[in-house]
Protein backbone atom coordinates (compact mmCIF):
# COMPACT_ATOMS: atom_id res chain seq x y z
CA UNK A 1 0.00 0.00 0.00
CA UNK A 2 1.30 3.68 -0.91
CA UNK A 3 2.14 6.07 1.51
CA UNK A 4 -1.08 8.23 0.25
CA UNK A 5 -3.34 5.31 0.72
CA UNK A 6 -2.10 4.31 3.66
CA UNK A 7 -2.43 8.14 5.59
CA UNK A 8 -6.37 8.53 4.08
CA UNK A 9 -6.94 4.91 5.30
CA UNK A 10 -5.73 5.93 8.83
CA UNK A 11 -7.23 9.69 8.62
CA UNK A 12 -10.50 8.35 8.17
CA UNK A 13 -10.30 5.81 10.51
CA UNK A 14 -9.41 8.51 13.18
CA UNK A 15 -12.18 11.02 11.56
CA UNK A 16 -15.12 8.22 11.89
CA UNK A 17 -13.94 7.47 15.89
CA UNK A 18 -13.30 11.22 16.61
CA UNK A 19 -16.98 11.69 14.98
CA UNK A 20 -18.64 8.37 17.10
CA UNK A 21 -16.78 9.96 20.47
CA UNK A 22 -18.34 13.13 20.27
CA UNK A 23 -21.73 12.29 19.65
CA UNK A 24 -21.65 9.74 22.49
CA UNK A 25 -19.24 12.02 24.44
CA UNK A 26 -22.69 14.31 24.65
CA UNK A 27 -25.08 12.14 25.49
CA UNK A 28 -23.31 11.32 28.54
CA UNK A 29 -24.44 12.51 32.01
CA UNK A 30 -22.02 14.13 34.12
CA UNK A 31 -20.07 12.04 36.34
CA UNK A 32 -21.24 9.13 34.36
CA UNK A 33 -18.25 6.65 32.40
CA UNK A 34 -18.84 5.83 29.49
CA UNK A 35 -16.80 5.08 26.31
CA UNK A 36 -16.69 8.68 25.57
CA UNK A 37 -14.65 10.64 22.37
CA UNK A 38 -11.15 9.44 23.33
CA UNK A 39 -12.13 5.62 23.80
CA UNK A 40 -13.71 5.77 20.45
CA UNK A 41 -10.67 7.24 18.77
CA UNK A 42 -8.54 4.69 20.57
CA UNK A 43 -10.69 1.76 19.23
CA UNK A 44 -10.48 2.99 15.76
CA UNK A 45 -6.66 3.07 16.07
CA UNK A 46 -6.85 0.02 17.21
CA UNK A 47 -8.71 -1.46 14.28
CA UNK A 48 -6.98 0.09 11.45
CA UNK A 49 -3.61 -1.06 12.94
CA UNK A 50 -4.94 -4.55 13.77
CA UNK A 51 -6.40 -4.90 10.30
CA UNK A 52 -2.90 -3.76 9.01
CA UNK A 53 -1.05 -6.69 10.84
CA UNK A 54 -3.32 -9.99 9.19
CA UNK A 55 -6.42 -11.12 10.05
CA UNK A 56 -5.59 -12.87 13.20
CA UNK A 57 -4.47 -9.83 15.06
CA UNK A 58 -7.47 -8.35 13.89
CA UNK A 59 -9.86 -10.77 15.41
CA UNK A 60 -7.64 -11.38 18.79
CA UNK A 61 -8.77 -7.51 18.74
CA UNK A 62 -12.16 -7.81 18.59
CA UNK A 63 -12.26 -10.68 20.71
CA UNK A 64 -10.51 -8.55 23.73
CA UNK A 65 -13.03 -5.45 22.90
CA UNK A 66 -15.89 -7.82 22.89
CA UNK A 67 -14.67 -8.33 26.24
CA UNK A 68 -15.07 -4.72 26.89
CA UNK A 69 -17.92 -4.30 25.36
CA UNK A 70 -19.53 -7.35 27.79
CA UNK A 71 -18.38 -6.73 30.74
CA UNK A 72 -18.89 -2.43 30.27
CA UNK A 73 -22.47 -3.67 29.84
CA UNK A 74 -22.65 -6.17 32.93
CA UNK A 75 -21.12 -2.68 34.93
CA UNK A 76 -23.52 -0.38 33.37
CA UNK A 77 -27.07 -2.46 32.87
CA UNK A 78 -28.37 -1.86 36.77
CA UNK A 79 -28.32 1.85 35.57
CA UNK A 80 -28.48 2.53 32.01
CA UNK A 81 -29.96 -1.20 30.62
CA UNK A 82 -29.49 0.50 26.94
CA UNK A 83 -27.01 -1.21 24.55
CA UNK A 84 -26.65 1.14 21.58
CA UNK A 85 -23.23 2.43 23.23
CA UNK A 86 -21.62 -0.87 23.50
CA UNK A 87 -22.89 -1.55 19.81
CA UNK A 88 -21.38 1.78 18.56
CA UNK A 89 -18.08 0.95 19.66
CA UNK A 90 -18.17 -2.55 17.72
CA UNK A 91 -19.03 0.10 15.04
CA UNK A 92 -16.62 2.16 15.57
CA UNK A 93 -13.70 -1.17 15.40
CA UNK A 94 -15.86 -2.14 12.24
CA UNK A 95 -15.33 1.06 10.07
CA UNK A 96 -12.21 1.32 11.19
CA UNK A 97 -10.87 -1.61 9.70
CA UNK A 98 -12.83 -1.12 6.63
CA UNK A 99 -11.48 2.25 6.06
CA UNK A 100 -8.24 0.13 5.20
CA UNK A 101 -10.10 -1.12 1.96
CA UNK A 102 -12.75 1.90 1.18
CA UNK A 103 -11.72 5.12 3.14
CA UNK A 104 -14.94 6.35 1.25
CA UNK A 105 -17.71 4.05 2.26
CA UNK A 106 -16.03 4.00 5.72
CA UNK A 107 -16.76 7.65 6.41
CA UNK A 108 -20.01 7.76 4.60
CA UNK A 109 -20.93 4.79 7.19
CA UNK A 110 -20.05 6.54 10.13
CA UNK A 111 -21.18 9.37 9.29
CA UNK A 112 -24.59 8.04 8.68
CA UNK A 113 -23.77 5.94 12.62
CA UNK A 114 -23.11 8.83 13.82
CA UNK A 115 -26.50 10.55 12.83
CA UNK A 116 -28.58 7.51 14.34
CA UNK A 117 -26.96 8.22 17.40
CA UNK A 118 -27.61 11.93 17.63
CA UNK A 119 -31.37 11.31 16.52
CA UNK A 120 -31.97 9.68 19.64
CA UNK A 121 -35.05 11.57 20.07
CA UNK A 122 -36.16 12.34 17.08
CA UNK A 123 -36.58 8.57 15.88
CA UNK A 124 -38.09 8.09 19.31
CA UNK A 125 -40.51 10.29 18.76
CA UNK A 126 -41.17 9.01 14.96
CA UNK A 127 -41.32 5.16 15.82
CA UNK A 128 -43.57 6.24 19.27
CA UNK A 129 -45.92 8.91 18.35
CA UNK A 130 -46.08 9.66 14.80
CA UNK A 131 -46.40 6.42 13.76
CA UNK A 132 -49.59 4.52 14.30
CA UNK A 133 -49.83 0.16 14.53
CA UNK A 134 -51.77 0.20 11.13
CA UNK A 135 -48.93 2.47 9.67
CA UNK A 136 -46.42 0.17 10.73
CA UNK A 137 -48.33 -2.94 9.75
CA UNK A 138 -49.37 -1.21 6.23
CA UNK A 139 -45.37 -0.72 5.92
CA UNK A 140 -44.54 -4.38 6.88
CA UNK A 141 -47.07 -5.55 4.11
CA UNK A 142 -45.72 -3.44 1.58
CA UNK A 143 -42.21 -4.44 2.34
CA UNK A 144 -43.00 -8.22 1.99
CA UNK A 145 -45.09 -7.27 -0.93
CA UNK A 146 -42.07 -5.93 -2.81
CA UNK A 147 -38.97 -7.36 -0.98
CA UNK A 148 -40.08 -10.92 -0.04
CA UNK A 149 -42.92 -12.06 -2.43
CA UNK A 150 -41.46 -10.33 -5.85
CA UNK A 151 -38.46 -12.07 -6.14
CA UNK A 152 -40.41 -15.78 -5.52
CA UNK A 153 -43.26 -14.87 -8.80
CA UNK A 154 -42.11 -16.15 -12.02
CA UNK A 155 -41.18 -13.95 -14.81
CA UNK A 156 -42.48 -16.48 -17.64
CA UNK A 157 -45.75 -16.50 -19.31
CA UNK A 158 -48.45 -18.28 -17.91
CA UNK A 159 -51.67 -17.96 -20.26
CA UNK A 160 -51.62 -19.67 -24.12
CA UNK A 161 -51.12 -16.39 -25.83
CA UNK A 162 -48.05 -15.20 -23.44
CA UNK A 163 -48.90 -12.08 -22.11
CA UNK A 164 -49.49 -12.33 -17.90
CA UNK A 165 -46.32 -12.66 -15.87
CA UNK A 166 -46.68 -13.24 -12.62
CA UNK A 167 -43.85 -10.52 -11.98
CA UNK A 168 -45.18 -7.87 -13.76
CA UNK A 169 -49.23 -8.16 -12.46
CA UNK A 170 -47.58 -8.19 -8.64
CA UNK A 171 -45.38 -4.98 -9.57
CA UNK A 172 -48.75 -3.37 -10.32
CA UNK A 173 -49.79 -4.62 -6.66
CA UNK A 174 -47.29 -2.56 -5.03
CA UNK A 175 -47.45 0.20 -7.11
CA UNK A 176 -51.07 0.68 -6.10
CA UNK A 177 -50.04 -0.15 -2.68
CA UNK A 178 -47.01 2.19 -2.44
CA UNK A 179 -49.05 5.02 -3.79
CA UNK A 180 -51.35 4.78 -1.63
CA UNK A 181 -48.96 4.94 1.34
CA UNK A 182 -47.69 7.77 -0.32
CA UNK A 183 -50.93 9.77 -0.25
CA UNK A 184 -51.20 8.58 3.32
CA UNK A 185 -48.13 10.07 4.06
CA UNK A 186 -48.60 13.39 2.20
CA UNK A 187 -52.23 13.74 4.33
CA UNK A 188 -50.69 13.17 7.26
CA UNK A 189 -47.80 15.32 6.71
CA UNK A 190 -49.81 18.24 5.05
CA UNK A 191 -53.17 18.23 6.28
CA UNK A 192 -56.83 17.84 4.66
CA UNK A 193 -56.51 20.66 3.18
CA UNK A 194 -53.50 20.31 0.85
CA UNK A 195 -52.48 16.86 2.15
CA UNK A 196 -55.82 15.01 0.38
CA UNK A 197 -55.46 16.54 -3.25
CA UNK A 198 -51.47 16.08 -3.14
CA UNK A 199 -52.30 12.44 -2.37
CA UNK A 200 -55.68 12.44 -4.97
CA UNK A 201 -52.72 13.69 -7.58
CA UNK A 202 -50.12 11.06 -6.98
CA UNK A 203 -52.96 8.18 -6.31
CA UNK A 204 -53.65 9.04 -9.93
CA UNK A 205 -50.73 7.63 -11.53
CA UNK A 206 -51.74 4.21 -10.72
CA UNK A 207 -55.65 4.43 -10.79
CA UNK A 208 -57.89 7.29 -11.14
CA UNK A 209 -60.68 5.19 -11.29
CA UNK A 210 -60.27 4.53 -7.69
CA UNK A 211 -59.56 7.76 -6.67
CA UNK A 212 -63.15 8.63 -8.74
CA UNK A 213 -65.00 6.23 -6.52
CA UNK A 214 -63.13 6.98 -3.05
CA UNK A 215 -63.42 9.93 -3.00
CA UNK A 216 -67.65 9.67 -3.94
CA UNK A 217 -67.47 7.67 -0.71
CA UNK A 218 -66.13 10.28 1.23
CA UNK A 219 -69.15 12.12 0.35
CA UNK A 220 -71.22 9.59 0.18
CA UNK A 221 -70.58 9.00 3.77
CA UNK A 222 -70.33 13.06 4.99
CA UNK A 223 -66.79 13.05 5.27
CA UNK A 224 -66.57 15.83 2.33
CA UNK A 225 -68.41 18.43 0.52
CA UNK A 226 -69.54 17.28 -3.39
CA UNK A 227 -66.98 20.05 -4.95
CA UNK A 228 -64.08 19.78 -3.10
CA UNK A 229 -64.22 15.91 -3.51
CA UNK A 230 -64.74 16.49 -7.55
CA UNK A 231 -61.25 18.73 -7.31
CA UNK A 232 -59.50 16.20 -6.01
CA UNK A 233 -61.27 12.99 -8.54
CA UNK A 234 -60.20 15.96 -11.29
CA UNK A 235 -56.77 16.29 -9.99
CA UNK A 236 -56.10 12.07 -10.13
CA UNK A 237 -57.60 12.04 -13.90
CA UNK A 238 -54.84 15.25 -14.40
CA UNK A 239 -52.18 12.86 -13.64
CA UNK A 240 -53.73 10.37 -15.41
CA UNK A 241 -53.73 12.14 -18.66
CA UNK A 242 -49.65 12.84 -18.12
CA UNK A 243 -49.47 9.16 -17.29
CA UNK A 244 -51.18 8.43 -20.66
CA UNK A 245 -49.17 10.99 -22.61
CA UNK A 246 -46.06 9.07 -21.25
CA UNK A 247 -47.32 5.82 -22.05
CA UNK A 248 -48.72 6.87 -25.73
CA UNK A 249 -44.97 8.12 -26.18
CA UNK A 250 -43.44 4.98 -25.03
CA UNK A 251 -45.50 2.81 -27.30
CA UNK A 252 -45.27 4.96 -30.38
CA UNK A 253 -43.26 8.03 -30.18
CA UNK A 254 -44.67 9.02 -33.62
CA UNK A 255 -48.23 8.98 -31.94
CA UNK A 256 -47.57 11.45 -29.39
CA UNK A 257 -45.91 13.95 -32.15
CA UNK A 258 -49.58 13.64 -33.82
CA UNK A 259 -51.58 13.72 -30.94
CA UNK A 260 -49.16 16.51 -28.79
CA UNK A 261 -51.88 19.58 -29.45
CA UNK A 262 -54.86 17.24 -28.65
CA UNK A 263 -53.19 16.08 -25.50
CA UNK A 264 -52.52 19.67 -24.40
CA UNK A 265 -56.64 21.20 -25.09
CA UNK A 266 -57.72 18.03 -23.68
CA UNK A 267 -55.38 18.89 -20.35
CA UNK A 268 -56.39 23.11 -20.78
CA UNK A 269 -59.79 21.67 -20.99
CA UNK A 270 -59.59 19.79 -17.67
CA UNK A 271 -57.60 22.44 -15.97
CA UNK A 272 -60.19 25.22 -16.97
CA UNK A 273 -62.77 22.74 -14.93
CA UNK A 274 -60.66 21.91 -12.03
CA UNK A 275 -59.19 25.49 -11.04
CA UNK A 276 -62.68 26.96 -9.39
CA UNK A 277 -63.29 23.82 -7.79
CA UNK A 278 -59.41 23.68 -6.07
CA UNK A 279 -60.19 26.90 -4.19
CA UNK A 280 -63.06 25.10 -2.10
CA UNK A 281 -61.29 22.52 -0.75
CA UNK A 282 -61.94 22.90 2.77
CA UNK A 283 -59.07 24.04 5.36
CA UNK A 284 -60.45 22.05 8.05
CA UNK A 285 -63.52 20.08 6.86
CA UNK A 286 -60.99 16.87 6.15
CA UNK A 287 -59.68 15.62 9.19
CA UNK A 288 -56.10 14.00 8.71
CA UNK A 289 -56.88 9.49 8.43
CA UNK A 290 -54.97 7.55 10.99
CA UNK A 291 -56.32 4.14 9.16
CA UNK A 292 -55.49 1.97 6.23
CA UNK A 293 -53.07 3.39 3.76
CA UNK A 294 -53.67 1.48 1.73
CA UNK A 295 -56.00 -1.97 0.78
CA UNK A 296 -54.40 -4.90 -0.50
CA UNK A 297 -57.26 -6.15 -1.97
CA UNK A 298 -58.18 -3.83 -4.07
CA UNK A 299 -54.65 -3.84 -4.94
CA UNK A 300 -55.28 -7.26 -5.79
CA UNK A 301 -58.33 -6.19 -7.16
CA UNK A 302 -56.93 -3.89 -9.78
CA UNK A 303 -54.61 -5.89 -11.25
CA UNK A 304 -56.92 -9.11 -11.67
CA UNK A 305 -58.81 -6.48 -13.79
CA UNK A 306 -55.74 -5.39 -16.06
CA UNK A 307 -54.88 -9.45 -16.62
CA UNK A 308 -58.35 -10.02 -17.51
CA UNK A 309 -58.50 -7.03 -19.44
CA UNK A 310 -55.31 -8.07 -21.27
CA UNK A 311 -56.71 -11.66 -22.11
CA UNK A 312 -59.95 -9.83 -23.55
CA UNK A 313 -57.69 -8.11 -25.71
CA UNK A 314 -55.15 -11.12 -26.57
CA UNK A 315 -58.58 -13.09 -27.60
CA UNK A 316 -59.76 -10.48 -29.72
CA UNK A 317 -56.99 -9.75 -31.76
CA UNK A 318 -56.62 -13.69 -32.02
CA UNK A 319 -60.06 -14.32 -33.70
CA UNK A 320 -60.51 -10.91 -35.32
CA UNK A 321 -57.24 -9.11 -35.73
CA UNK A 322 -56.70 -5.38 -35.99
CA UNK A 323 -60.16 -4.58 -35.28
CA UNK A 324 -60.29 -7.12 -32.37
CA UNK A 325 -57.28 -4.85 -30.82
CA UNK A 326 -59.83 -1.73 -31.60
CA UNK A 327 -62.44 -2.86 -30.16
CA UNK A 328 -60.88 -4.37 -27.30
CA UNK A 329 -59.07 -1.35 -26.16
CA UNK A 330 -62.46 0.53 -25.97
CA UNK A 331 -63.89 -2.01 -23.52
CA UNK A 332 -60.15 -1.89 -21.63
CA UNK A 333 -61.00 2.15 -21.02
CA UNK A 334 -63.75 1.33 -18.95
CA UNK A 335 -61.19 0.40 -16.20
CA UNK A 336 -57.63 1.13 -17.09
CA UNK A 337 -57.69 4.27 -19.82
CA UNK A 338 -53.21 3.53 -20.20
CA UNK A 339 -53.53 0.02 -21.04
CA UNK A 340 -56.34 0.93 -24.01
CA UNK A 341 -53.97 3.99 -25.31
CA UNK A 342 -51.19 1.19 -25.46
CA UNK A 343 -53.36 -1.12 -27.91
CA UNK A 344 -54.21 1.64 -30.20
CA UNK A 345 -50.49 3.14 -30.05
CA UNK A 346 -48.97 -0.07 -30.49
CA UNK A 347 -51.69 -0.79 -33.55
CA UNK A 348 -50.37 2.40 -35.24
CA UNK A 349 -47.12 1.86 -34.61
CA UNK A 350 -47.04 -1.68 -36.45
CA UNK A 351 -48.95 -0.25 -39.48
CA UNK A 352 -52.23 -2.03 -38.61
CA UNK A 353 -53.99 1.72 -38.27
CA UNK A 354 -53.79 5.05 -40.13
CA UNK A 355 -52.46 7.79 -38.19
CA UNK A 356 -56.06 10.03 -38.38
CA UNK A 357 -57.36 6.95 -36.87
CA UNK A 358 -55.69 6.62 -34.00
CA UNK A 359 -55.63 9.85 -32.96
CA UNK A 360 -59.62 9.39 -33.08
CA UNK A 361 -58.94 6.21 -31.54
CA UNK A 362 -57.31 7.87 -28.53
CA UNK A 363 -60.04 10.03 -28.76
CA UNK A 364 -62.40 8.01 -28.06
CA UNK A 365 -60.58 6.23 -25.70
CA UNK A 366 -60.74 8.89 -23.33
CA UNK A 367 -64.43 9.38 -23.58
CA UNK A 368 -65.01 5.64 -22.98
CA UNK A 369 -63.29 6.22 -19.89
CA UNK A 370 -65.19 9.34 -19.03
CA UNK A 371 -68.69 7.99 -19.32
CA UNK A 372 -67.47 4.93 -17.40
CA UNK A 373 -66.29 7.59 -14.24
CA UNK A 374 -69.02 9.76 -14.38
CA UNK A 375 -71.23 7.12 -13.82
CA UNK A 376 -68.83 5.61 -11.35
CA UNK A 377 -68.95 8.95 -9.50
CA UNK A 378 -72.98 9.33 -9.51
CA UNK A 379 -73.16 6.26 -7.94
CA UNK A 380 -70.56 6.63 -5.66
CA UNK A 381 -71.39 10.04 -5.03
CA UNK A 382 -74.00 11.34 -5.87
CA UNK A 383 -75.61 13.34 -8.48
CA UNK A 384 -73.76 16.38 -8.08
CA UNK A 385 -70.21 15.42 -7.07
CA UNK A 386 -70.98 13.03 -10.43
CA UNK A 387 -71.66 16.04 -12.63
CA UNK A 388 -68.99 18.22 -11.42
CA UNK A 389 -66.76 15.42 -12.21
CA UNK A 390 -68.20 14.48 -15.74
CA UNK A 391 -67.94 18.38 -16.36
CA UNK A 392 -64.24 18.28 -16.25
CA UNK A 393 -63.73 14.66 -18.10
CA UNK A 394 -66.05 15.78 -20.74
CA UNK A 395 -64.46 18.64 -21.23
CA UNK A 396 -60.92 16.92 -21.27
CA UNK A 397 -62.70 14.86 -24.46
CA UNK A 398 -63.43 18.07 -25.81
CA UNK A 399 -60.56 19.58 -25.74
CA UNK A 400 -59.04 16.57 -27.50
CA UNK A 401 -61.43 16.30 -29.98
CA UNK A 402 -61.28 19.83 -30.98
CA UNK A 403 -56.85 19.25 -31.15
CA UNK A 404 -57.59 16.35 -33.83
CA UNK A 405 -59.87 18.28 -35.82
CA UNK A 406 -57.82 21.88 -35.40
CA UNK A 407 -54.23 21.01 -37.48
CA UNK A 408 -54.72 17.39 -38.71
CA UNK A 409 -52.67 18.20 -42.09
CA UNK A 410 -49.72 19.47 -40.50
CA UNK A 411 -49.81 16.65 -38.20
CA UNK A 412 -49.37 14.27 -40.43
CA UNK A 413 -46.44 15.70 -42.20
CA UNK A 414 -45.16 16.01 -38.95
CA UNK A 415 -45.47 12.12 -38.36
CA UNK A 416 -44.50 11.30 -41.87
CA UNK A 417 -41.29 13.74 -41.14
CA UNK A 418 -40.64 11.73 -37.38
CA UNK A 419 -40.60 8.35 -38.74
CA UNK A 420 -38.40 8.98 -41.33
CA UNK A 421 -35.63 10.44 -39.55
CA UNK A 422 -35.85 6.56 -37.73
CA UNK A 423 -36.45 8.37 -34.12
CA UNK A 424 -39.19 5.45 -33.31
CA UNK A 425 -36.85 2.74 -33.72
CA UNK A 426 -36.11 0.52 -31.13
CA UNK A 427 -39.78 1.80 -29.68
CA UNK A 428 -42.58 -0.90 -30.86
CA UNK A 429 -43.59 -4.23 -29.46
CA UNK A 430 -43.99 -7.52 -30.51
CA UNK A 431 -48.08 -7.83 -30.36
CA UNK A 432 -50.17 -5.35 -29.53
CA UNK A 433 -52.22 -6.89 -26.29
CA UNK A 434 -48.54 -7.29 -24.63
CA UNK A 435 -48.26 -3.36 -24.46
CA UNK A 436 -51.94 -3.89 -22.18
CA UNK A 437 -49.62 -5.46 -19.54
CA UNK A 438 -46.80 -3.53 -19.64
CA UNK A 439 -48.25 -0.35 -19.23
Amino acid sequence: MNTHALLTGMLTALGVGLLMGVVRERRHEPGRTRAGTRTHTLVAMLGYVSWSLGIWPFVATVMVVGALVIGGYQASAPTGPGQTGEVALLVTLMLSALAQQNPSLSAGLGVLAAALLHAKQASQRISRELISDQELQDTLILAAAALVVMPLLSDQAIDPWGMLQPTQLWRIVVLVMAVGMMGHMAQRALGGRWGLPLAAFFSGFVSSTAVVASTGQRVRAGQSQALPAAACALLANLASLVLFSAVVGTASPALLVAMRWPLVLAGVGLILVLLPAVHRIERDGDKVQTGHAFKLTHAVAMASIMALMTLLAAWLQHVFGNLGVLVAALCVAWVEVHAAAVGIAQLMQTGGMASELARWALVAVLASSALAKTALAMVSGGIRYGLMVGLGLHAMVAGGALGVLWVPDQIDKQVVSFVASGQTSGNSFTSAPAGLIRA
